[in-house]
């Protein structure tokens, strides 16, 4: 099996980037089109990054920060189908920072484990995550502009990724967005809903 190698990840959030956004249209290639409706679940003990995404439990954590460009990179622990088995959750909630509660079931269709176990729960907040993603490839580095609404709320987000971290540096400062805070999905939200990260 081929080794994955994590990305390197750049990204902020704001209310508008019309002279960034043009920029990427200008100089990107092979341009893609991608909606998705997502849940992502907080949790006041864990910055991980634990979503529902295609009916997947999707969890991934934070490996490392880039000495001095303070990029990220990410990994993915754990995806998992529903009907989620005990063994699964028992993973989820290790990714929360949260106990896992007793169970009367050995599994969860997707519905129950949304209402009966993360609704119920004061340390978990979920958040509905519509996204319209516009990428490309600028220098290999794949970039993108996005609007995002955290439940109300509308927000747009710059990203641009790759497994090399000068190429990211090197792509955001091409694109004149050095100024701006890297800044991810889960602290973006945390700050969206005033809570700690």
């Amino acid at each position: 099996m081929n080794k994955i190698i994590p990305r390197w990840e750049w990204r902020t959030f704001g209310q508008s980037f019309l002279s960034a956004e043009k920029k990427i249209k200008e100089l990107g290639e092979n341009p893609r089109l991608k909606q998705s409706s997502e849940i992502y679940i907080l949790s006041n003990k864990s910055n991980d990054n634990t979503k529902i995404r295609d009916e997947l439990m999707d969890i991934k954590t934070l490996i490392r920060q880039h000495e001095g460009t303070k990029l990220e990179q990410w990994t993915v622990l754990s995806k998992s189908n529903f009907p989620i088995h005990i063994n699964e959750l028992a993973l989820v909630f290790k990714a929360f920072g949260v106990a896992l509660p007793y169970l009367e079931k050995d599994e969860y269709s997707y519905d129950d484990y949304l209402t009966k176990i993360i609704a119920d729960n004061p340390e978990l907040k979920m958040v509905n995550v519509q996204k319209e993603r516009h990428g490309y490839l600028i220098d290999d580095a794949i970039v993108e502009f996005a609007d995002v609404m955290f439940d109300e709320n509308k927000l747009k987000t710059l990203a641009v990724e790759h497994t090399d971290p000068k190429l990211v540096v090197n792509t955001v400062r091409k694109l004149g967005l050095e100024k701006f805070e890297n800044i991810n999905y889960i602290k973006a939200m945390k700050r969206t809903f005033g809570l700690d990260y």
